[in-house]
């Protein structure tokens, strides 16, 4: 989806932003969608983890069961 606005879009969007929100806002703004990506990232991790948690247990189960 992202790969497709290149470079003038971006700058675009940008100019955009800071029109909208201002100078002061606009680093505020990009922390806090820095430390939202940052905590869906780390979720995203946990949940994987926990999956595959999950499919090792049954694999081991299969295994057992199977000898």
């Amino acid at each position: 989806m992202l790969s497709n606005i290149g470079i003038p879009g971006l700058i675009l969007i940008l100019v955009l932003a800071l029109i909208i929100f201002g100078p002061k806002k606009l680093p505020e703004i990009g922390r806090a969608f820095g430390q939202t990506l940052k905590e869906f990232k780390k979720s995203t991790r946990e949940l994987t983890s926990d999956v595959m948690d999950e499919v090792d247990d049954v694999k081991k189960e299969v295994k057992e069961v199977t000898k």
